[in-house]
């Protein structure tokens, strides 16, 4: 036990030095870094939605244009069948007189 001695002694300085406190200077560069790397991060979420809001927006504006596309050729085509059905009445009355 007396050969153990020192080493325990050395071991119980060397562990109590790795937990005392920081000195002031190098807290203080702890919480500017701190500060740089929250600012770092938020700057980064910032441009993912952004990214995020730019998709977003262009998924929309493609789905209204082809939504847009869509009843615009279903209002033509209902048109025309109109149409079609409107001149076969007036042609059919025109005949139905003649008679």
């Amino acid at each position: 036990m007396t050969n153990s001695l020192p080493s325990l002694i050395l071991g119980a300085a060397v562990a109590c030095g790795a937990v005392s406190p920081q000195p002031f200077a190098s807290a203080q560069s702890t919480v500017g870094q701190d500060l740089k790397h929250a600012g770092q991060a938020t700057a980064k979420a910032t441009k993912d939605v952004a990214k995020g809001t730019e998709k977003t927006t262009e998924k929309a504006y493609h789905a209204t244009e082809k939504g847009t596309k869509k009843a615009y050729h279903k209002t033509e085509k209902g048109t025309k069948k109109a149409y079609h059905k409107t001149k076969n009445a007036v042609e059919g009355t025109k005949e139905g007189a003649k008679q």
